[in-house]
């Protein structure tokens, strides 16, 4: 039974320590969109859309209202889109960019403020259709607004497909280009993945996996400000009591989201699928996860240590999470994006976090290098190392690791990039120099660790 103690500390969770709903996505199948004509296939994907969605915004709305828990996006993933592009007859890069249009108008029209999915999965290898979606990405997404887009280039059971990382170097950079005025914006909405999940709802990386039902519901949850809070009240306190503190709060925040989840699925009547708690954090001071990092006795975030208490913030996350509901899924644990993260930007404008420090990091977190500036002149097999790099920590440590890097068009280290909204604004950070092109130049595949033999 719930008593008046518990409702009154969620209250001043949600009033004074930043604790809301980050989003509910609603994943949709195109699956059955499928169609050789490029004007049929628009019109089944925009209906679909439209049909299943038409409430999502509204229910979010009457949850949140209902309820006090403040639902901060509505989102959609989709199937990946590739799928939709093999079957076109005749297929070209306008025809897919006629797609990422169709989801950009379904998308607004049903009010939400993201559509994930423009994607491929390319781990092993690439068809035609995978590789014409993905050389479309650049213009996709320089001529959407709210479309994001995903590229799967690895995973533990396959390696990693050098020859896609090589390919995705190139990509990022033509985005940033042609979003130059925007600061390279187009990069914001491209998550390069290895070990991809099928039920991911934050963006800019959800899409709706193959193994997933025709349409479901699934929610991410956030409090970094309330796990900073929490540890205030154990100061000086044995890392074992810091565990527990964090365990126990991430028990009451994905409660929180499971209800949640589960009133917006009877109401939209979807299927309920998972509860993603992923420790999301934003520009609002005190909704950080350098934050927390630092309340455990860090100086600044970045420094060493960092790695360490990440490791325990993450664990112990997950550990409260999977008491709390048997449906955790997506990501779960902290994300670390360095332009959405108050401490995270002060850290790296300082110069105590830098790239390096970061990648280690992820070795211990959720996804990996997330909303990172870099100066706009670094080249294409530079940034196509860089995503190599955190392919190999997701295939070895067999875990989800993402790239979502900005080479920021004009802009120098040390600059300062703004994004805006829950993107934020980042400082252009340092990038190793020394050349890595003759390495990505080899092409071909690294084949999959030992650790992927389990059968």
């Amino acid at each position: 039974m719930i008593n008046p103690f518990e409702i009154l500390e969620t209250i001043n969770m949600i009033d004074k320590e930043n604790l809301d709903i980050r989003t509910i996505t609603m994943g949709i199948s195109l699956k059955n969109c499928v169609d050789p004509d490029i004007d049929r296939a628009c019109k089944k994907v925009y209906d679909k859309i439209t049909y299943y969605a038409k409430d999502l915004v509204k229910v979010g709305e009457d949850i949140e209202n209902e309820y006090g828990i403040p639902i901060i996006n509505k989102r959609i993933s989709v199937t990946p889109v590739s799928c939709l592009v093999e079957a076109l007859d005749d297929a070209t890069e306008d025809k897919c960019v006629r797609i990422a249009k169709t989801l950009d108008k379904a998308a607004k029209d049903v009010g939400v403020n993201f559509i994930g999915g423009y994607s491929a999965l390319v781990h092993k290898g690439v068809t035609p259709g995978e590789k014409l979606l993905i050389e479309s990405i650049p213009k996709a997404l320089s001529s959407t607004d709210i479309v994001c887009s995903s590229v799967n280039v690895g995973t533990t059971k396959a390696g990693i497909n050098m020859d896609a990382v090589a390919l995705m170097g190139r990509i990022i950079k033509k985005a940033a280009e042609l979003t130059a005025d925007m600061g390279g914006f187009a990069c914001a909405k491209l998550v390069v993945f290895c070990n991809a999940v099928e039920d991911n709802p934050f963006m800019a990386g959800a899409f709706l996996g193959e193994g997933e039902g025709d349409c479901v519901i699934n929610v991410g949850v956030s409090g970094p400000g309330v796990v900073k809070c929490a540890l205030e009240k154990v100061k000086g306190e044995p890392f074992g009591v810091v565990a527990e503190t964090i365990k126990k709060t991430a028990f009451k925040i994905t409660r929180m989201g499971q209800l949640v989840a589960r009133e917006a699925s009877k109401r939209l009547n979807v299927p309920f699928g998972i509860v993603d708690l992923s420790l999301a954090p934003t520009p609002a001071i005190g909704d950080s996860v350098a934050y927390i990092l630092e309340e455990m006795g860090l100086e600044q975030c970045g420094t060493h240590g960092t790695t360490a208490a990440l490791a325990l913030l993450n664990d112990a996350v997950k550990k409260g999470g999977v008491m709390a509901s048997s449906y955790v899924g997506g990501l779960s644990g902290a994300f670390i994006p360095v332009s959405e993260d108050a401490g995270m930007i002060a850290a790296a404008k300082s110069g105590t976090l830098l790239l390096e420090k970061l990648e280690a990091m992820t070795c211990v977190c959720s996804v990996g290098l997330d909303m990172i500036a870099i100066p706009g002149d670094t080249s294409a097999e530079t940034i196509s190392a860089i995503i190599a790099d955190e392919a190999a920590i997701g295939m070895v440590n067999t875990k989800t690791t993402a790239v979502r890097i900005i080479p920021a068009p004009g802009k120098k280290i040390g600059d300062v990039v703004e994004f805006g909204g829950l993107l934020g604004s980042g400082p252009v950070m340092r990038v190793n120099e020394k050349s890595s092109a003759d390495f990505i130049k080899r092409g071909g595949r690294i084949p999959a660790p030992l650790q992927a033999l389990k059968n």
